[in-house]
């Protein structure tokens, strides 16, 4: 019979394993025409994205994963010449397992509208995340603030922004 702090100690290792990680699941919800959940080999199909930024004073660091308009497109949501009219209140909630939450309008992460690059991230200098910020982490480098660097995502939902 194993004692419980060697069960806790293997349980720990397995949820942090790469294993585990490719298991991770991202909701895509709301106003979204197909809802879904997307795993790493979704996000492993899509077009790989590096940046390199600095998180709350840190040396900087490269940062590699997918443009987060690209999932949402995942889940057919439409943009480009698309994205006009009463969809530019459309706006996309990000939530983490923990709880924080952070918004972005939809415009606002599209290519057709700002060179802003809001990645999805799953490697930190070539190395998949650790279990604290991973498996997949928001990073938006041109901000002066990292407020919505979001660790642990497990939702996206788009929204529309009503009075």
């Amino acid at each position: 019979m194993k004692s419980p702090a060697l069960s806790g100690s293997l349980l720990m290792l397995l949820c942090a394993s790469p294993i585990a990680a490719q298991n991770e699941r991202v909701e895509i919800r709301g106003n979204v025409p197909t809802p879904r959940s997307v795993t790493a080999q979704d996000l492993a199909a899509l077009p790989k994205q590096t940046v390199k930024a600095s998180d709350h004073g840190r040396p900087p660091a490269e940062y590699e994963g997918v443009r987060l308009i690209d999932v949402l497109q995942l889940a057919g949501v439409e943009v480009g010449s698309k994205l006009r009219g009463p969809r530019l209140a459309e706006a996309v909630l990000v939530e983490a397992r923990d709880g924080y939450r952070v918004v972005f309008a939809l415009a606002e992460l599209d290519s057709a509208f700002t060179s802003k690059q809001v990645l999805l991230v799953n490697k930190q200098d070539g190395a998949a995340l650790d279990a604290e910020a991973g498996p997949w982490r928001l990073v938006v480098a041109d901000e002066k603030r990292p407020a919505r660097w979001i660790r642990q995502v497990s939702k996206i939902s788009v929204v529309t922004v009503k009075e």
